[in-house]
C-alpha cells in the first residue's frame, strides 16, 4: 500500500492480553525450518512452464545450481531524480501514466498522446494506461514479446486533470471528468515487444486491454447467489451476482492455469453512507456521508448504465435492496481474476478468498492431488494474515503450458478458488502457529460457533474481519505481500511497519513496539492444513539504530532500509524486496529494491533473526527510486535478462523518454511527474545480479 493512501486509523478495535518477556521469547530460538516434500514442490513447480512460474526460466538446472553469491555492489543511498541501477545496467522507461494502449477508439475517435498540461480526456484515458502503477506480472508470448498486466493503485487529481481543476470545487461533478478518474483506475494489460534491445508497447495489439470503475464483471464463490449482492442494477438486468469496477489495485498475484490476480485494497473508504452503519462497516471503516471525489453527483440520465455514478451511495433508502444500492460495497474487497491471454473473458472477484483489503496474492507450493493453497494480507495496522485452501485437488493437465488454444481459464480459476476453506494465522510464542478456519463451525475464543454469532458461509465471507476478531488472529504490523520460495515451500511475509503498537501489545510476531521500520517473517506449513512453524527472517532498521532493541539484524549503510512491502521470489532462490517509506531522518535512501539469497545464510545461529550479523552483508541494495516515489511490482522475463517494475507517485520525474536513469535537470523546470513501468538490463545481456 503506498504511503499516499494509508490511513493511521485503527480499525481492528479487539483487544489482546500483553505478552510478557515478548522479545527474548521471540528471539529465543531460531527453528531452522525444514521443508516437507520440497521434491515434489519443486517438480511440480517446474511443470508449469513460462507462464506458470513468476515469468521465469523452468528448467531445474537453473534452480538446483542457484546462486552462490550476488554479482552486483550495492548501489549509493544518495535520492535524485532517476532511477538508480548498479553499474554495468541501464533502466528503461516503459508505458509511463497515460501511455496510448490503441490509436483510435471504438467509435473512431483519434486517441491524442500524453499531454503535459494534463488535458487528455476521459476517451483518451479509457484507451491508455492508467495511473499510479502497483503490483504486475510478465506473461511471456515467445522469446521476444510478452504480455504485462498492471495495477494502478489510486488516483493523483493534481496530475490527472489540468492545473487548477480540483473535484472539491464542484458541487455536481462534471460527467467527463469523474470518468476520466474511473478510467485510470483498475489494470492494465499490455502487449509489449523487445527490439533491437528496446522494450516498447504494441499499440493496438488485440491483447491490450483495460479494466477499470465500469468494467462489468462477475462476483463468484461463497457470497454469490446469497441476495447479498441484490442492487438497483442487478434487479433491473436480472443478473444478481455482477458487479462493476475495480479500484485501488495495490499487489497481485498469478496462477498456474496463467491467469493474473489483481487485489482490491483501499476499497472501503470511498463510499457515502448516510443511513446508521452497521457494525461491519464501521470494521472496515465505511462510514463517510461523502463518496470519494462527489462520484455520486451527476445526475442519473447521464449515466451509462444503472448506478454509473449513484452506485457510490449505499445509504439504505428502502427495505428493498433492489431500490437502491445499499449492498454495493459488497461487490468489493476480493481478490479478482484476470485471463491475459483472452480480452473478452469477463473478470471475475472471487469472493471465497475472504473480503478485506487485500495487500497480494501468492499460490504455496504445488503437489499433485493436493489442494491449492493461496496467501494474501491485509495491509491495516493489527490486521491479520488469511489462506485459502481449495477443495478441488491440484491436477498437473491444469498447468498453463498443458492447455489448448482456447481453453476456458476462468473455469479453471472458478474450479480452484470459489470452493475451499478460508484461515486466518494465530502465531504463537517460540515458533509456533495454528491456521484458524473462518468457516461456520469454527469455535471461536468464547466457545461458540462461529456461524452462530456470526451466519453462514455467505455472511462470514462479508465479515472476514469480524470472523477473524472472533477467531483470535493474531494482530499483525500491517501484512504486505507475500512470497512463496518453490524450492523449499518457505513462506514470507512482509509487515511493513506499525507505529502504533506499544510495549503492552507486542506479541511473538512482532515483538519490536514502535515497529517504524517493520521486518519479515516466514513459516513452514506442517502436515496437517492448521499447523505451522514460523521464523522472523530480518528486520527493517536505520543502520544507526541500536543493535540491542532496533537493528537486530545488523544492517549497514549499504543496505539499510525501513517498511518491506512488495517481496517477491525468482526461480533462482533470489529474493527481492522493495521499500516503501520514503526518506527518513535516519535513513538517507529513497525508496528501494534490495535482493537477498536466503539459501546462502547460516542456518545454525540461535537467538537471532535469520538476517543477523554474522551474514547481513548478503544483503544487497540493488536499485534506488526516483525522489518521492516508491517501488512497487517486480516480475521478469524468462530468461533473467531483464526486470520489468513500477516507480510510484514520482515528485518531477522522468525527464527522459526512455533512460530511467537520466536526472531530471536542475534548472527550474517541473515536468508532469508520470507513474512507470521500468525495465533493468544489463549492458552485457547477462542473467540479471549473476
Amino acid at each position: 500500500m503506498s504511503r499516499c493512501t494509508t490511513t493511521n486509523e485503527i480499525f481492528n478495535k479487539s483487544t489482546k492480553k500483553p505478552l510478557s518477556d515478548i522479545m527474548a521469547k521471540a528471539m529465543s530460538r531460531r527453528t531452522m525450518l525444514k521443508g516437507t516434500g520440497r521434491a515434489a514442490a519443486f517438480g511440480a513447480m517446474t511443470s508449469l512452464g513460462l507462464t506458470g512460474c513468476n515469468s521465469s526460466d523452468s528448467s531445474t538446472s537453473d534452480k538446483t545450481q542457484g546462486i552462490s553469491s550476488l554479482g552486483f555492489e550495492s548501489v549509493s543511498a544518495q535520492g535524485k531524480d532517476a532511477f538508480v541501477v548498479p553499474e554495468g545496467y541501464f533502466a528503461q522507461v516503459l508505458a509511463p501514466w497515460g501511455t496510448n494502449l490503441f490509436s483510435v477508439s471504438v467509435d473512431g475517435e483519434p486517441i491524442q498522446p500524453f499531454k503535459q498540461d494534463g488535458t487528455n480526456t476521459d476517451i483518451d484515458q479509457l484507451h491508455s494506461v492508467g495511473q499510479m502503477n502497483d503490483g504486475m506480472h510478465y506473461y511471456p508470448l515467445d522469446d521476444t514479446q510478452g504480455i504485462l498486466c498492471i495495477n494502478h493503485e489510486f488516483i493523483s487529481n493534481g496530475t490527472l486533470h489540468e492545473e487548477g481543476y480540483s473535484p472539491n470545487d464542484e458541487v455536481i461533478r462534471q460527467v467527463d471528468k469523474v470518468r476520466k478518474e474511473y478510467y485510470a483506475h483498475g489494470v492494465s494489460v499490455v502487449h509489449i515487444q523487445l527490439s533491437q534491445g528496446i522494450w516498447q508497447v504494441v499499440v493496438d495489439s488485440p491483447y491490450n486491454r483495460r479494466i477499470h470503475l465500469s468494467t462489468e464483471m462477475d462476483v463468484t464463490g461463497a457470497i454469490a447467489g446469497s441476495g447479498l449482492l441484490t442492487t438497483k442494477f442487478t434487479a433491473e438486468k436480472g443478473r444478481p451476482n455482477v458487479t462493476h469496477g475495480t479500484y485501488n489495485n495495490c499487489g497481485n498475484g498469478f496462477t498456474p492455469w496463467g491467469t493474473y490476480l489483481t487485489c482490491e485494497e483501499n476499497w472501503p473508504g470511498h463510499f457515502k453512507i448516510t443511513s446508521e452503519v452497521d457494525p461491519v462497516r464501521e470494521r472496515y471503516g465505511t462510514k463517510s456521508d461523502k463518496a470519494f471525489n462527489g462520484w455520486d453527483t451527476p445526475f442519473a440520465y447521464d449515466e451509462q448504465f444503472t448506478g454509473e455514478f449513484k452506485r457510490w451511495d449505499i445509504s439504505k433508502t428502502s427495505d428493498n435492496p433492489e431500490d437502491d444500492f445499499q449492498n454495493y460495497d459488497n461487490g468489493f474487497g476480493y481478490i479478482v481474476e484476470i485471463d491475459p491471454f483472452s480480452p473478452n473473458a469477463k473478470p471475475a472477484k472471487r469472493s471465497s478468498m475472504g473480503r478485506f483489503r487485500h495487500e497480494d496474492c501468492t499460490f504455496g507450493a504445488l503437489e499433485p492431488g493436493k489442494p491449492v493453497v493461496f496467501y494474501s494480507g491485509h495491509d491495516g495496522r493489527f490486521e491479520y494474515v488469511y489462506k485459502f485452501v481449495s477443495d478441488a485437488l491440484w491436477d498437473e493437465s491444469d498447468a498453463s503450458e498443458n492447455l489448448p488454444q482456447g481453453t476456458d481459464r476462468m473455469a479453471i480459476g472458478a474450479k480452484y478458488m470459489d470452493e475451499g476453506t478460508l484461515y486466518v494465522a494465530r502465531f504463537d510464542e517460540n515458533g509456533k502457529g495454528v491456521w484458524l478456519p473462518l468457516t461456520q463451525d469454527g469455535v471461536t475464543e468464547s466457545g461458540v460457533r462461529l456461524g452462530v454469532l456470526i451466519g453462514n458461509q455467505a455472511e462470514i465471507i462479508r465479515n472476514t474481519l469480524g470472523a477473524a476478531d472472533e477467531m483470535g488472529a493474531t494482530p499483525m504490523d500491517r501484512p504486505e505481500w507475500t512470497a512463496v520460495d518453490y524450492d523449499t515451500g518457505l513462506v514470507y511475509l512482509a509487515l511493513t511497519n506499525n507505529t502504533d503498537r506499544t510495549e503492552d501489545d507486542v506479541n511473538a510476531a512482532n515483538p519490536r513496539p514502535d515497529n517504524e521500520y517493520g521486518h519479515i517473517i516466514r513459516w513452514q506449513e506442517g502436515a496437517d492444513d492448521t499447523e505451522f512453524e514460523w521464523e522472523i527472517f530480518i528486520f527493517g532498521s536505520a543502520s544507526e539504530s541500536d543493535a540491542a532493541s532496533i537493528n537486530l539484524s545488523g544492517l549497514t549503510e549499504d543496505n539499510e532500509f525501513s517498511s518491506a512491502d512488495g517481496i517477491t521470489f525468482d526461480q533462482r532462490g533470489i529474493l527481492w524486496m522493495q521499500t516503501d517509506s520514503g526518506a527518513k531522518k535516519d535513513i538517507q535512501v529513497d525508496n528501494q529494491i534490495l535482493a537477498v539469497i536466503p539459501s546462502n545464510l547460516d542456518e545454525t545461529n540461535t537467538g537471532e533473526p535469520v538476517v543477523n550479523m554474522s551474514n547481513q552483508e548478503q544483503v544487497k541494495r540493488f536499485a534506488v527510486a526516483p525522489t518521492g516515489s516508491e517501488s512497487t511490482g517486480i516480475t521478469f522475463s524468462p530468461d533473467y535478462m531483464h526486470m520489468f517494475t513500477n516507480v510510484q507517485h514520482p515528485s518531477n520525474w522522468p525527464h527522459s523518454a526512455l533512460n530511467a536513469s537520466v536526472e531530471t535537470p536542475d534548472d527550474g523546470r517541473s515536468w508532469r511527474p508520470r507513474s512507470s513501468t521500468v525495465v533493468i538490463s544489463r549492458y552485457d545481456g547477462g542473467k540479471l545480479a549473476e
